[in-house]
């Protein structure tokens, strides 16, 4: 079932997940041992992450370095399927730019089509992690918007060989990022909401935020859209602080802010098991005011700590 179906269905707020695709070498088992105390709480769907190549120098027998690509997480299009098989929930493969030629994009499109995954998140995706800046493959997108309308193009029927004459029409409902603080390359956040409309008016569904620790930054960034003329359903991205290390990482990987009262608190936590205390209760302070504001989905970004996700559920419902 498309996102957009289920949220047009559900009678009051749904819950859903993200996970990372296992590092290679390791089994999907970890994936269920991840997922299978979240599955208690009936989640509409579970994003899975897609990871980019990345190019490493390894040093050969004869004393030199060749350049090799590797993929860290691989898996993203299998572990769709296998969670589909296992919890019968939909899954939600992300799509990036980033390493991926439009034919590599086309072909994994069809893949997904073919095992009935219905939703995809476009995205740009980072950049390499040897680049300072992104780059795009040289025969990609450079842009997430530009990623939106290959897929519509492919649910028009439409393929890149031009010899293919009233191609199969794929169906899928598109995702595509938020920024409720602004995407930390966009000069301002009129500009960021610019780009934003211009992905949905090219075809794109609904919007999963970036996470957030301030619900403010939440309520205005969906007022900005609706000013703007974007009306589709806008899903808060969420994701507890556990550690005192994330208060400086997270800022920095996120370009997100972290509140004076919750870094204050995490300060004067003097154990790890304190430090997961204060982001469960803050995490859960802001589900119960985003319930109470009747957002359309809890999002939960599970990575590394299904627990504390598990703890504020159990509180919540």
């Amino acid at each position: 079932m498309k996102v957009t179906q289920v949220l047009a269905e559900a009678k009051e707020t749904i819950i859903s997940f993200e996970i990372l695709p296992p590092t290679k070498g390791k089994s999907i088992e970890s994936i269920y041992n991840h997922l299978n105390p979240l599955m208690e709480f009936n989640p509409a769907f579970i994003n899975v992450t897609y990871h980019r190549a990345e190019q490493v120098f390894k040093k050969r027998s004869d004393g030199n370095f060749e350049r090799v690509e590797i993929r860290k997480r691989p898996g993203t299009v299998g572990i769709c399927a296998a969670l589909m098989n296992k919890y019968k929930v939909e899954a939600i493969p992300h799509l990036i730019c980033g390493g991926f030629s439009k034919e590599e994009t086309e072909n994994a499109l069809i893949d997904l089509d073919f095992l009935g995954i219905k939703n995809v998140l476009a995205l740009r995706g980072d950049a390499a992690a040897n680049e300072k800046f992104f780059n795009s493959h040289p025969n990609g997108h450079r842009y997430a918007e530009d990623l939106v309308k290959q897929i519509v193009t492919l649910n028009n029927g439409h393929y890149m060989e031009e010899d293919i004459i009233d191609g199969a029409k794929t169906d899928f409902c598109i995702g595509i990022a938020g920024y409720p603080e602004k995407h930390f390359e966009s000069p301002n956040m009129d500009t960021d909401i610019y780009y934003l409309k211009r992905k949905i008016d090219f075809g794109a569904h609904y919007v999963t935020t970036q996470l957030f620790f301030r619900n403010e930054h939440y309520y205005n960034y969906v007022a900005k859209c609706k000013e703007n003329g974007i009306m589709v359903p806008i899903i808060p991205g969420l994701k507890p602080l556990t550690n005192k290390k994330q208060l400086t990482t997270i800022p920095r990987v996120f370009n997100i802010e972290v509140p004076v009262e919750l870094y204050n608190e995490m300060m004067k936590a003097k154990t790890d098991a304190d430090c997961e205390q204060v982001g469960t209760e803050w995490l859960l302070h802001q589900c119960r005011d985003l319930l109470k504001n009747n957002v359309p989905v809890l999002h939960f970004y599970t990575l590394g700590k299904p627990q504390v996700i598990y703890n504020v559920l159990k509180q919540l419902f």
